[in-house]
């Protein structure tokens, strides 16, 4: 099968749907990040309530946190600092508001570096000469956050910063909507017109966060974080968070 010449000049790009595909064994599947509780609370009722609160996320809530992160973390394993990944792996465990949250990015995490050793070292950057090793740096609580897995990653594979963003993006929007899709519940047809949707939005948070430092982080989805607080007592529950 011949390759277009599009798809050979962008040989990252196959990685890029494999690693942040529904289909990558993380367990993403478990973790609604609190839209169970809005949707039980009435907060969130259809196709329009699942994309504001989506948008919001992406915009100024932990989605926009997690691009921030996770290019911080791209820019220290690049560099071969450690010190700065493990700083920032802290960074990103402190900013998970509730319990749950904070269950819920060190099990994506750990779950992202076991199942992405494959790739790591693909572009020979810093720590590929250990591939095996790529959950070795952790914070001192205990693990890597999920999108810091995902930045370390992208470094350690040569992966595109720009790109590999919009793919987290993608993949952290498509995870509610897919949640949504049985909590709602969403038509498949509605939930596809969500994601188109959210289109602008996931390009936006990508490109804002490729530019982004440490000193950009900040959340202002108060909803959510309280969403997600109010899960730990939730009587009946389909999600970990």
């Amino acid at each position: 099968m011949r390759q277009s010449a599009e798809t050979s000049a962008r040989p990252w790009l196959p990685q890029l749907l494999t690693l942040f595909s529904p289909a990558f064994p993380i367990g993403g599947f478990a973790w609604s990040h609190g839209l169970e509780s809005a949707v039980a609370e009435g907060v969130v009722t259809n196709g329009d309530g699942v994309a504001d609160w989506v948008a919001l996320l992406l915009d100024r809530g932990s989605g926009w946190n997690d691009l921030v992160l996770m290019a911080e973390a791209f820019h220290a394993a690049a560099a071969g600092d450690q010190e700065r990944l493990a700083s920032v792996a802290e960074l990103g465990v402190a900013l998970a508001g509730s319990a749950e949250r904070r269950a819920e990015t060190l099990a994506l995490g750990a779950a992202f570096a076991e199942a992405s050793a494959h790739w790591a070292g693909v572009g020979g950057g810093p720590g590929a000469e250990t591939p095996a090793g790529l959950s070795a740096v952790t914070a001192p609580c205990g693990g890597l956050p999920y999108p810091i897995a995902a930045g370390r990653l992208a470094a350690m594979a040569g992966l595109p910063l720009a790109d590999t963003l919009i793919a987290y993006a993608h993949g952290f929007a498509a995870s509610l909507v897919s949640a949504a899709v049985r909590l709602v519940p969403l038509p498949q047809s509605v939930a596809v017109r969500v994601l188109h949707g959210l289109e602008p939005a996931i390009g936006d948070a990508a490109s804002r966060a490729e530019r982004a430092t440490l000193d950009d982080l900040g959340s202002s989805a108060l909803g959510s974080e309280i969403a997600a607080m109010r899960h730990e007592t939730l009587h009946t529950r389909l999600f970990r968070s």
